[in-house]
């Protein structure tokens, strides 16, 4: 049993010691016969990761790190291997003698494998298609009691909104996936006259705890989205052994305060073990007092991230050195970071990550030589996390200023709340929240009070721009998700021979060969590296994002049968239980990508009324999985409307 060599002192301050653990209730576990220790509080994943399991497996023959978001699903091994019994690692919390084993799809280790792997990796092949895929997506949701609103995200927003609905007379449902309220505002800090992040917290949960009409769902992560209907893995963790299901929660008025989320910064080495954003540090020390090694190196380009550093600085733990790519930036936690003498670097950014000696990472620089870290912090600005306003039909746009997308339109029933909405302040989030809930029932309430600071005190976050490193060994991903989503290679430079041939034209194509969802973060970095026009991210980000249908309830004992056709799991009984894969003859000089919707129609444009989907081009040809009794069709591609057939 390895020791917990990644967890920081009891006594360590700032809240960074573990607020959601009991030190004093020690607990162990088995996972593939590995015996892991933690404390009462821990999820699985943190007991990993404190006893320095940093790593899956390998992927494009380097090793890959394990991170929330991004790992192998896991069961208790006395049950059948069924998605039903399938559970995440990052919502399921550690329990004393329990006995896990990983679902993943490719092959796993074996025993042999198991005992004598290195001790801080799982030890997966990740080279399989959909290796991380989540297996309770492919089933169908069981039908839940109505209720009058449906919040989708425990944060301050979510919070503020469940009250606001409560004191509006209507019966309120909040789905979190994490194990607790709260959201991610800790790392964000305080302006001026307001409470801390965490008494602010507090204060909303525990008016939400003494209301009677506002019911609390933690473990709950809403993965699919329907007119009036949001679709939810959800855990029972009351019992002796958690257990988890699939729930369709239908409700009148739908408020989606899903919040921001880190992106990741495009270059060589970005998801290599030792590697993390600067959200998911501070959390694993907040909650679980986690922080592996004993120096890191940060780089950013967004402003929260130096208040990590503060945080840090009297823990012992060494900062070599603060990367920032932008060029003279302001904010109050830089001037903070500059009194307690940390080293800044403007205007730099990392140019590659590769493993270095006993575990170490080399971060390639401009300049000098490669600094060895125990620890890389990247930070690649914040994006409103839009994936369920995506499914749900709402459009989004790039701005240009902020570089990011940002909701536009509306949809019917549904509304943004929160860091989803572009609010940025926690002032502005609770309001946000508040605001909601009036324009769902026709009020004009007070509006939102976001006071951002001016830009002159507090320069704006940006994307993480990097340049490309053609020799560079590790791989780059575009997303820190479970979908492993690789940099697309550059077009080979052309010879001096090919000047008159006239400039090459046709977007170039961010999917992979493999049929998968294309994420926003990916979409972002699309933009960023130049695979995306600005101007056509929104509409990318409408036709690419994955949907999950919000089919009727399973009736009791019908169970779904295997698709053993190649259809991703995420697209089963997507358009309708004919639905067939089919060849599509189109103009031939133009490659569909992986992932483009398919529609009866060329003014049609709402995901939800798409027909089938392309999944791949194969010996020169394309197929597709289309409803039935389909023959004229038009596929939309990056914006663009191309006429097809479906062969018969």
């Amino acid at each position: 049993m390895r020791p917990q060599t990644n967890r920081l002192p009891a006594t360590t301050g700032k809240g960074l010691a573990g607020a959601h653990i009991d030190r004093n209730r020690p607990i162990r576990f088995t996972i593939n016969g590995r015996v892991t220790p933690g404390f009462q509080g821990d999820t699985v994943l943190s007991a990993l990761l404190a006893a320095g399991v940093d790593t899956i497996g390998t992927h494009a023959g380097q090793p890959l790190g394990l991170r929330a978001g991004a790992a192998p699903a896991i069961a208790y091994s006395a049950k059948p291997n069924a998605p039903e019994n399938a559970l995440p690692m990052e919502r399921t919390p550690a329990r004393d003698g329990a006995d896990y084993r990983i679902i993943a799809e490719g092959p796993s280790p074996g025993l042999f494998a198991r005992l004598f792997q290195p001790g801080r990796t799982l030890g997966l092949a990740l080279d399989t298609p959909n290796s991380l895929v989540r297996p309770w997506r492919s089933i169908r949701g069981e039908a839940a009691e109505p209720t009058d609103l449906i919040i989708v995200g425990g944060g301050v927003a979510g919070m503020a909104a469940a009250l606001a609905g409560a004191h509006a007379g209507l019966k309120v449902t909040l789905l979190e996936a994490s194990p607790h309220l709260g959201g991610h505002s800790g790392l964000f800090g305080t302006q001026d006259g307001e409470s801390t992040p965490t008494e602010n917290v507090t204060a909303l949960a525990t008016e939400i705890v003494a209301n009677p009409t506002i019911k609390v769902l933690t473990h709950a992560e809403v993965f699919a989205i329907g007119e009036g209907m949001v679709r939810a893995h959800q855990l029972d963790v009351g019992g002796e052994r958690v257990e988890s299901r699939v729930i369709d929660l239908p409700a009148r008025h739908i408020i989606l305060a899903t919040g921001a989320f880190e992106r990741l910064p495009v270059l060589p080495g970005n998801r290599l073990p030792g590697t993390v954003g600067a959200q998911d540090a501070f959390e694993l020390a907040y909650r679980y007092g986690i922080w592996p090694g004993h120096s890191w190196l940060l780089a950013t380009s967004g402003n929260p991230a130096y208040r990590l550093a503060t945080l840090l600085a009297e823990s012992g733990i060494n900062l070599d050195r603060i990367l920032d790519g932008r060029d003279h930036a302001n904010s109050r936690y830089i001037e903070f970071c500059k009194a307690y003498g940390f080293r800044q670097f403007p205007g730099t950014v990392p140019l590659g990550i590769t493993p270095g000696a006993g575990g170490r990472l080399a971060v390639e620089l401009p300049h000098g030589e490669p600094v060895s870290v125990d620890r890389l912090v990247l930070c690649g600005g914040w994006q409103p996390d839009l994936t369920l306003w995506h499914l749900a039909g709402g459009e989004s746009r790039w701005n240009i200023r902020r570089e990011r997308l940002e909701p536009i339109g509306e949809v019917a029933g549904l509304v943004l709340a929160g860091s989803a909405a572009g609010h940025f302040t926690r002032r502005g989030c609770v309001t946000s929240g508040i605001h909601a809930v009036d324009r769902l029932l026709g009020r004009s309430g007070l509006g939102v009070d976001d006071p951002v600071i001016d830009a002159f005190y507090e320069t704006p976050d940006r994307q993480m721009h990097v340049a490309d490193n053609a020799d560079a060994v590790a791989p780059t991903y575009l997303d820190a998700d479970n979908t492993l989503m690789l940099r697309p290679a550059p077009p080979p430079r052309r010879r001096w021979t090919q000047i008159f041939q006239g400039a090459q034209t046709g977007p170039v194509r961010v999917l992979s060969e493999a049929p998968q969802p294309l994420s926003i973060g990916a979409i972002c970095a699309g933009v960023g590296i130049g695979l995306i026009p600005p101007e056509s991210a929104g509409v990318v980000a409408q036709e690419r994002v994955a949907l999950v249908p919000l089919t009727r309830a399973e009736p009791p004992g019908e169970k779904a049968t295997k698709d053993e056709t190649g259809i991703p799991p995420y697209l089963a009984d997507r358009f309708g239980p004919d639905a067939k894969v089919a060849l599509l003859r189109h103009d031939p000089s133009r490659q569909l990508g992986s992932g483009a919707l398919i529609f009866d129609g060329e003014d049609m444009l709402d995901p939800r009324r798409a027909i089938g989907v392309v999944l791949r081009t194969r010996d020169g040809k394309t197929e597709a999985l289309v409803a039935a009794a389909v023959r004229n069709v038009v596929v939309r591609d990056l914006g663009q409307a191309i006429p097809a057939e479906v062969e018969v």
